[in-house]
C-alpha cells in the first residue's frame, strides 16, 4: 500500500543495533588490538634482555608510523566487526526468543547463548580475521581487504583462510560465555571481563601466530611447541594487557549501544 511503511524484522533490527555498536566500538579500540598483536609476535630479545611493555611499543609505533598507525588494520576490523557483531547479537536474539521465551537466562544458559552465538560469528568471519592480524602484524603490504582474500585463497587455500579456528573457538567461545554469563546475573562487566580474557590469552596469542603463518603451523601444536620453546609459559600471555582492556571495554560499549538502540526500536534485548 502506497504510505505504508513497512516494518524491520526484530532479528535484523538486533543485526542493525549490533552492527553500530560493533562499529564505534571498534573504531574506538583498535589500537589496543593493534598493540596486542605486535606484542604477541615481536621476536624474543637476543640474551634475554630488551623487553618491550605496551606504553614503549605504543610510542614506537607513533614514532615510526604516525599516530595514524596505530588504526592500522582499521578496515579489517571494520569488515570482520560490523557484520560479525551484528550476527552475534541476532542469532542471540533469535535464541533467547525461541530458547527462552520471555523469561532471564540462568547461569549455565548464559554461557551456552553466548558461547554458541559468538562461534557462529567466528567461524563466519574467519578468514576477515585472518586478514585482520597480518593487516596488524606489520609484516603484509596488501592494499585491500578483498585483495588480500584473494592472495591468501591463491597461494594457501582455504585451510590459510580458515587458520587458526580451532584457536580462535577455543578462545572466543568461552569468552563471550562467560561474559554473558556475568553480564545477565550482575551487570558488572570489568572485573570479570578482565579474568575472562586472561583465561582465553593462550589461545588468542595460538591464533595469532597461526594466522601469521598458516604454511608453518598445520596443527595447534605446532604453535603450540614454538611459542613455548620461543618463549616459555609467559608467552602464551604476551599481549595480555592490551587485550583484556579492549575485550572487557569493547564488549561494555558494545552491550550498553546495542541495548539502548534496541529499547529505541521497542525490542527487549
Amino acid at each position: 500500500m502506497p504510505g505504508r511503511e513497512v516494518e524491520m524484522h526484530p532479528v535484523l533490527k538486533a543485526f542493525v543495533c549490533g552492527s553500530i555498536s560493533g562499529t564505534c566500538s571498534t573504531l574506538l579500540f583498535q589500537p589496543l588490538d593493534l598493540l596486542k598483536t605486535r606484542l604477541q609476535t615481536m621476536q624474543p630479545p637476543v640474551g634475554g634482555s630488551g623487553r618491550v611493555g605496551m606504553v614503549m611499543l605504543l610510542f614506537r609505533v607513533v614514532r615510526t608510523e604516525s599516530l595514524l598507525g596505530l588504526w592500522k588494520g582499521v578496515s579489517p576490523s571494520f569488515a570482520r566487526c560490523i557484520p560479525g557483531i551484528g550476527i552475534y547479537f541476532s542469532t542471540l536474539y533469535t535464541m533467547k526468543q525461541n530458547i527462552l521465551v520471555d523469561r532471564s537466562p540462568t547461569a549455565l544458559e548464559s554461557v551456552f547463548l553466548g558461547a554458541t552465538a559468538r562461534a557462529i560469528s567466528g567461524i563466519c568471519m574467519l578468514p576477515v580475521t585472518v586478514v585482520k592480524t597480518r593487516y596488524e602484524s606489520g609484516r603484509f603490504g596488501y592494499r585491500s581487504v578483498y585483495g588480500a582474500l584473494m592472495n591468501i585463497y591463491q597461494t594457501e587455500g582455504a585451510r590459510g583462510m580458515f587458520s587458526g579456528l580451532t584457536a580462535t573457538l577455543l578462545r572466543d567461545a568461552p569468552f563471550s560465555g562467560i561474559y554473558l554469563m556475568f553480564y545477565t546475573q550482575t551487570k558488572k562487566l570489568t572485573p570479570q571481563g578482565i579474568l575472562a580474557s586472561l583465561a582465553t590469552q593462550p589461545a588468542d596469542v595460538i591464533k595469532t601466530h597461526m594466522q601469521l603463518s598458516s604454511e608453518k603451523y598445520c596443527r595447534m601444536s605446532q604453535a603450540i611447541a614454538f611459542i613455548y620453546k620461543n618463549f616459555g609459559l609467559v608467552g602464551f600471555f604476551r599481549g595480555g594487557v592490551p587485550r583484556a582492556l579492549r575485550r572487557t571495554l569493547m564488549a561494555a560499549m558494545a552491550w550498553t549501544v546495542y541495548e539502548q538502540m534496541m529499547e529505541k526500536m521497542g525490542l527487549k534485548s
